[in-house]
C-alpha cells in the first residue's frame, strides 16, 4: 500500500488534510473502497455533513450495496433539509427493490425542491418521467431498470 498523499502534505504544510476532496477523486477514479475510507475520515470530524453521506451512499451503491447506501441516504436527508440528491438516489434503489410507494414518496420530494442547473437537468427530467410512469396505472413494468 502506497502512502496517503495527504499524511505527507500534512506533514509540510501543517493544514489539515481534505479528507472529502480526496474521497471524490478516489471515487471518480473508481477507487470506491479508498474513497470510502476518505469518506469516513471526513464524517469523523464533520459527523452531521450531509453531503459526505450522499457521497458514500453513492459509492456504496457503485459497490454492490444498497443497504448501506440506503442507510446513508437516509442519514444525510435527517442531517439535512436540503437533500435532494438523498432524494433522488433513494427513490432509485427503493424502486430496484420493489418498493414503488417509498420510491415515489422519495421522487415527489426530490422534485418539490430540485437542484438547479444544466447537470441536474437530466436528473429533474429522469425523476419526472420515472414518476409519471408509476403514477399512471399499468405501466410499472420495467421502471426498475429507468433508474440504472
Amino acid at each position: 500500500m502506497g502512502w496517503w498523499p495527504f499524511s505527507r502534505r500534512q506533514a509540510e504544510s501543517g493544514r489539515a488534510p481534505d479528507y472529502y476532496r480526496e474521497g471524490l477523486k478516489l471515487a471518480g477514479e473508481e477507487k470506491y473502497h479508498e474513497a470510502l475510507t476518505s469518506f469516513r475520515l471526513a464524517l469523523r470530524s464533520q459527523p452531521k455533513d450531509s453531503d459526505i453521506m450522499q457521497q458514500m451512499a453513492v459509492v456504496y451503491t457503485h459497490i454492490g450495496m444498497p443497504e448501506e447506501a440506503i442507510r446513508f441516504y437516509e442519514a444525510a436527508i435527517r442531517a439535512s433539509d436540503d437533500a435532494p440528491a438523498a432524494h433522488y438516489g433513494l427513490a432509485f434503489i427503493l424502486l430496484k427493490q420493489g418498493d414503488e410507494a417509498s420510491a415515489r414518496r422519495h421522487l415527489r420530494e426530490f422534485l418539490t425542491h430540485p437542484p438547479g442547473g444544466e447537470q441536474a437537468a437530466a436528473h429533474v427530467e429522469h425523476a419526472r418521467k420515472t414518476l409519471e410512469r408509476l403514477e399512471t396505472p399499468g405501466s410499472g413494468e420495467g421502471i426498475a431498470e429507468a433508474g440504472e
